[in-house]
C-alpha cells in the first residue's frame, strides 16, 4: 500500500481524512514533533525577526481604595488600576497569584515589570513598603530616594521592575509616583 492509501484508510477507522489532511503530512520522513523541535526549541529559540509590535498586556481596573496590603498577582495582570480614592498609605505584595509565587514562576535572571495605578481624592497618599511573596524587599528608586508624597487629585503611577538574582532573592527598581491629572 501507498502511505496515502494507508492514511486513508486510517482515517476510515477513526475520523475522516482529507486531502488537504493528506498533503500535510505528505513528505513527512520522521517524527513530527522531531521536526517541530528541531525548528523552533523551547529553550532559548532563536528569532529571525525579533520585532514586537503594540504588545497587550492585563489589566485589571477595580473600583477599591488602596490601603493596607495590596496583593498583585502577576500571572492575570501586569497593570492593576484602582479607581476610587485612596484611603491610607499602603504595601503592594507582588506575587504569582493566590496559590503561586513569584519565586515560582521566575528564574534566576528573569525579571518582570508592574505597574500600579492609584487614585487619589484631595488627600494624597502613597506607596510605602513592598514585599515579595510576603517577605520585604526594599526598591532602589529613581532618583535615589523613595517617594515622600503622593500626589492629591490624580491617578499615581508606579513602576517596578523586579529581577530574580537567586531564589526568593531580587533586585526591585522603582520608579513613582508620575502624576496624571
Amino acid at each position: 500500500m501507498t502511505k496515502a492509501r494507508d492514511l486513508a484508510n486510517f482515517g476510515s477507522a477513526g475520523a475522516a481524512v482529507s486531502a488537504t489532511e493528506l498533503g500535510y503530512v505528505d513528505g513527512v520522513t520522521s517524527a513530527i514533533q522531531t521536526q517541530i523541535d528541531t525548528k523552533a526549541p523551547s529553550t532559548s529559540p532563536t528569532l529571525t525577526t525579533p520585532v514586537v509590535v503594540s504588545p497587550e498586556e492585563r489589566t485589571t481596573v477595580s473600583a477599591t481604595a488602596a490601603t493596607g496590603t495590596i496583593n498583585f498577582d502577576t500571572l492575570t495582570q501586569g497593570i492593576l488600576y484602582y479607581t476610587t480614592n485612596a484611603s491610607a498609605n499602603w504595601t503592594l505584595n507582588v506575587r504569582g497569584d493566590g496559590s503561586n509565587t513569584l519565586n515560582s514562576i521566575l528564574a534566576t535572571g528573569d525579571s518582570i515589570t508592574v505597574s500600579f495605578l492609584v487614585t487619589n481624592g484631595g488627600t494624597a497618599y502613597r506607596h510605602t513598603a513592598m514585599t515579595i511573596d510576603g517577605t520585604s524587599v526594599t526598591p532602589k528608586w529613581s532618583g535615589g530616594t523613595a517617594p515622600a508624597a503622593g500626589n492629591a487629585s490624580s491617578i499615581d503611577a508606579y513602576s517596578f521592575t523586579i529581577i530574580k538574582t537567586a531564589t526568593n532573592t531580587y533586585t526591585v527598581l522603582g520608579a513613582g509616583p508620575v502624576k496624571y491629572a
